[in-house]
Parts: C-alpha cells; structure tokens; sequence
C-alpha cells in the first residue's frame, strides 16, 4: 500500500533508522515521535494509518498510549503494532489487553516487520472501507426515513397532511390541556356510486378539487388533513364558540352546492359532516375521531348533506347496536326467530282472507325485540335473505296446517326485501320450500316492493314471469311510496297493489294522499289487480275504504300480528268470524306501541 502513512513512536531515534532501512522498499509514508506525548500531538496532522509503538518510553509508554488511543472515538479503529524487547507471556497479554492488534519483538526482523504491517494495514483499509459505506448508508437511510415521513404525513393523492399528522397536532393539543378545538369529520356523499360512473382516474382528479376548495375556506388557526378515501378532517384549534363551528360547517356545505368541474365534467356532489368539540375528558386522538366518526354516521342517517353535533349518547346507542347485532348474528344458529301472523280481511264481509307472515326476534334475555330494531340491521348484515328465507319456510309449513284444518281458500303473504328478490338461488330455494311443505303454490302470495322491482325492471319481469308459472301470486307492497311503476306496471303480471299505511292513515284529511288511494283503488280495478289496503286503525278509515270499494285490508283495527295459536283462537274456530266479533277502534296509545314496520 504505497500511500500508507505510519507513525513510529520510540524514545530511540536509532530505532526509527532500523525500521526505516526495513520498510524503505515498501514506499510507505514514515513518521517519527519521539515520545507518547507527542505522537498523541501529531495524530490529528499526520492522519496515520498504523502506528508501531514502543512500550518502554519514558513519560507516556506504550501501555498508555495504546490504551488511551483505543479509548478515543476517532483514532479507536487505527491499528497498532507494539515494537518490545519484553517476551514474557505476561507482558505480551498486557499488549493485547491494552488494545494492540500485534506486537513485534526485538531485534526486529525485515519479513517479518513487512509481513505484519502488510497485514494490519489491509484490516486499516477494510475498516475504512467499511465505514464509508456506513456513512453512505446512514445518508440513504436518513433520507430515506425522511422521504417515509413526508409519506406517512402527508396524503400521497391531495398532499394534505395524513391522518398520522392529524394525530400527531390533536395528541400535542390534548397535551397542552386546550379544549377549546373542534373536530369536523366530512365524508363526501355516494362516492362509490362516481368511481362506477366516471373511473378512478376522474374520482382521483375530484378528490384534488374537493381538497382545494375546502383549503380555501379553513381558517389560518385550522388544518386540513386527508384522512384516506373520500374522507377529510377539519380541526378547528381555536373556537371562540359553538356559532363559529356552525358557521364554518354551513360554509363547507354551501360549497358543495356548486359543481365540481373536472376535466370538462360538471360533478355534483354532497357531504356529510360529523363535528365533536374538544374538552378535558378525551385523552387520546383516537377517541376525538372515533366520536366525530359516529356523529358522521348519525348525519349520514339524516340524509346526504346533513352535520350532526356527537352526543355522548351516540356512544352508548352504537355500542348497543353492535352488541344487539352480535346477538343478531347467533339468533339464526339458536333458532330465536319466530313467526307472528296478521289477518287480511274482506271489507265487505270482514271475514278473513288470509294472513301475513311477519318475522320477530325472541330474544333470550330482552325479550320480543321490535322489528324496527332489528330488521334494519338484517340488511346491513346481510341476514335478511337467510331469515327471510326462513320466515317463507315457516308460514308455509303453517299455511299447510291450516290447509289440513280445511283452511284451504287462506293466502299467506310473504315479505321478499331487496336483497331476497336480488339473490340468484331465490327460484330454487321456493321450489324448494314449495317441494317440502305441500302447499299449493296459488294460495301464497310474495310481497315485493317498488324498490326491488324498479332498481333492476327487465330482470324483475322475468323472475316475476318465472313466480307466476309456479302460481304463485305476487304483490306490490307499499305502492306509491317507491319509484314511479307505472310505466311498467302493465309488464308485471302481479295479482296485488298494497297501500301503503301513510296513505291510509290520511284517509279522513283532505289531502294529496287522500286522493292517491283514491286513484290506486281505481287504477287496481282497472287493471283487474286486488287493493290491499294496510294500516287500519279506525272505523272512520274501514267505511271511507268500503265507500272506494276497496277490496282488502289489514291493520290494528282487526288485528296486530299474533302467534299461529292466538290466529287460531281467534279468527279460525270457525268458517266464520267469530260470533259477536266486531273491528274495534285501537286507541291512539296503542297503536303507537304496538306499530310495526312491514316485514
């Protein structure tokens, strides 16, 4: 190694000569110290890249330079041969103990010499090798880590700062002990519903300008953060008072009335906003967001371009939610659904003519769970097809008893939801259901709302086709309520217009729905369908019907649902009604707690 620099430390100048004539041919770079002192002077001018080092030196030896030279963090690495005339093994332990990487003895011998400092000089440059590249990497790595941050703070789409940032200003807020921030959760309205329309790569280009213009209307004390998706965050650092939180709010959804427009595309969009006002009970970023999440559902609840302020009854109501939706899920395994049945009555002879089935939920602990309660999460989860599924095989088998009881000109109505109507194995599981009981096909009667029939009209026509060459009847629930059906209306070949109990309740008001069931009524006869009117309550409501010539109706003033053995009681003990029975006015304060959704 031509370019090699050493330092010979040596009280004996004699000895340099030596080591001089040794290495001469090596072309190495040779300094001279005469003492310990001075060779620790030299070291940051000379840079050595191996010293040879006497121990027996007056001042300083060669035990202490040594041990203070493997002491110091810069010269740690440089290696050291100790030059000695001592041969005890002990002395030569003190060497390495001393931190020496090899030791020399007097006389010194040529080959020797050049052997052992060829050696330590190729471990010299391996270590500088190796610590250049450890500073090359401690570079790539800082950079790096610095290039990771930039992505883990900021969104990568809209280059908002991230939810990892936004964490990161609530956790030193909440550390300061200021409460006086506000939170404002906004999730932009069926998005999903413009990725299928226009793309992602449009999608993304409205992101970017929603994110824009929400910039533009924060305040200097506030931030703007990206959560991820369609999401974004305003924090609000400083609120002098809920009116400025509501301002702000109606600001954001006032700038959403206004199109976005995105490569020559004029988008409209909502959103909805969820707020939670900081206070000294929240300890963590997570619980702020977790809470302005929830009233961000609630909003979304109310309907697209709604805010909701979070209450800490939300808490509580989504926390029951989820437990009642865990119970939910295990009630179809523990057969805690059960059937109840409403009588369809002639209103001319207010005899019956057949019987609803309608799903509830035993619970173990709480009891008869209201419909309203549950059916709505059956959706959500799913559930709704195989309990709807269950609820068909259950009235079934039931209608087939009371067809063995001589019953035999009963109908059983059967709500389908959306998704039943929707599922690809509803025929077969009916042939199924219809294989298994015995029934006859013509006495059932499937409910289906506008909605189902109108999300997807060709489709519904051909399975409504496919129900009626079963002879199966079908009917239209909640008619009027849904999309506008009657420019297919003439292609669906169903038995049953149902009226909706909103119209029906308005019966006796001179209103617009007065005149719809008016205009139902008459359109069914024309089209020679059965009217079902649902929602009876008062005798007011039965003769104005009667009047209309409607032809069937159900509600509370009959009957609210019952279990089969209660129907039996009551309404099959005879071909007749019973004898002395009479519809009955429900008073208002039962009806409000006995209303059931239709299901």
């Amino acid at each position: 190694m031509p370019s090699a620099s050493i330092l010979i430390v040596d009280d004996d100048p004699n000895n340099f000569d030596v080591i001089d004539t040794l290495l001469d041919a090596e072309g190495y770079q040779l300094h001279y110290a005469s003492t310990g002192e001075a060779a620790i002077a030299a070291l940051d001018h000379l840079e050595p890249d191996l010293i040879l080092l006497d121990v027996m030196m007056p001042g300083l030896n060669g035990f202490e330079v040594c041990h203070w030279l493997k002491s110091s963090p810069t010269w740690a690495t440089l290696p050291i041969i100790m030059v000695t005339a001592l041969s005890e093994k002990q002395d030569l332990a003190r060497c390495f103990s001393a931190g020496a990487n090899d030791f020399i003895s007097k006389p010194i011998h040529r080959l020797e010499l050049i052997a052992r400092v060829r050696s330590l000089l190729i471990l010299r440059e391996q270590y500088q090798q190796l610590e250049t590249f450890n500073a090359q990497l401690e570079v790539k790595v800082l950079k790096r880590t610095a290039q990771l941050q930039a992505i883990i703070s900021h969104d990568a789409l809209t280059q908002l700062p991230s939810r990892a940032a936004l964490n990161q200003t609530l956790a030193e807020l909440l550390q300061a002990e200021n409460s006086a921030f506000a939170v404002i959760y906004l999730d932009c309205d069926q998005f999903k519903l413009i990725n299928g329309s226009f793309g992602y790569a449009l999608s993304n280009q409205l992101l970017r300008a929603i994110a824009a213009r929400l910039q533009q209307l924060v305040p200097s004390d506030g931030l703007l953060a990206c959560l991820g998706g369609n999401e974004f965050c305003i924090l609000l650092r400083q609120t002098s008072g809920i009116e400025r939180v509501k301002w702000l709010i109606q600001t954001v959804l006032d700038s959403f009335k206004t199109p976005f427009s995105v490569s020559g595309v004029n988008i409209f969009i909502t959103a909805c906003l969820g707020v939670v006002l900081g206070h000294s009970d929240y300890s963590s970023p997570e619980q702020l967001l977790q809470d302005a999440g929830i009233a961000l559902y609630r909003a979304k609840q109310q309907g697209v371009g709604s805010y909701q302020f979070f209450d800490p009854q939300m808490h509580q109501t989504m926390v029951d939610r989820l437990a009642l939706e865990n119970d939910l899920k295990r009630a179809l395994d523990r057969q805690e659904f059960v059937v109840y049945y409403q009588p369809i009555v002639h209103l001319k002879t207010l005899k019956i003519a057949g019987l609803e089935a309608l799903v509830r939920w035993q619970h173990p602990t709480r009891g008869l769970v209201a419909p309203g309660e549950f059916i709505p999460l059956m959706e959500t989860t799913g559930l709704v097809v195989p309990v709807g599924l269950l609820v068909l095989k259950l009235a079934c088998q039931q209608l087939h008893r009371w067809q063995q009881q001589g019953w035999t000109d009963l109908t059983m109505s059967v709500n389908l939801s959306v998704r039943q109507f929707a599922c690809p194995t509803l025929l077969d599981d009916i042939d199924q259901i219809l294989a298994a009981t015995g029934i006859d096909p013509a006495r059932l009667k499937l409910e289906i709302t506008e909605s189902a029939i109108m999300d997807n009209a060709e489709t519904a026509i051909v399975l409504v086709e496919a129900l009626r060459s079963r002879q199966i009847q079908i009917s239209i629930d909640d008619f009027g309520t849904g999309y506008s059906s009657l420019g297919y209306l003439h292609q669906f070949s169903v038995n049953d217009l149902k009226i909706d109990r909103s119209f029906t309740s308005q019966i006796q008001v001179l209103t617009s729905k007065y005149k719809v069931v008016d205009t139902i009524i008459t359109l069914g006869k024309q089209l020679g369908l059965t009217v079902t009117a649902e929602g009876i309550e008062t005798q007011p409501q039965l003769e104005r019907l009667q009047q209309l010539d409607c032809e069937m109706g159900q509600g509370y003033l009959f009957s609210k649902p019952l279990p089969a053995a209660d129907i039996e009681a009551r309404f099959l003990s005879g071909r007749d009604a019973p004898s002395g029975w009479r519809p009955k006015q429900v008073p208002i304060a039962l009806r409000l707690a006995l209303s059931e959704p239709p299901f």
